[in-house]
């Protein structure tokens, strides 16, 4: 990757999901804006915050689209992150935004 860009792995999301309350969402129901986790495949150089094996949190609809070898993945800038969550602990929880 060069400059400020990350390449990041979707996050395989079950089909099906369940609600804190335990309503089930079918796989094919709508949410407005929603934001995914995904893995961090590549940075560039000039990336300060993202390392590699790192998860972000991102809105996919802002981001290119590529596939590698039959598996898609997202280019974006490191400022379109959201949030990381690594298995650093020098900034206590692991989570970071």
């Amino acid at each position: 990757m060069l400059h400020d860009r990350v390449l990041v792995r979707l996050s395989q999301e079950e089909g099906e999901r369940r609600s804190s309350g335990g309503i089930v969402i079918p796989a094919t129901a709508q949410v407005a804006r929603r934001l995914m986790w995904g893995d961090v495949l590549g940075v560039g150089n000039s990336v300060r915050n993202v390392k590699q094996g790192d998860r972000v949190l991102f809105n996919p609809e802002d981001q290119l689209e590529v596939e590698i070898q039959g598996e898609g993945h997202l280019v974006m800038r490191e400022r379109d992150i959201h949030a990381v969550a690594t298995e650093r602990t020098e900034h206590g929880t692991g989570l970071y935004l």
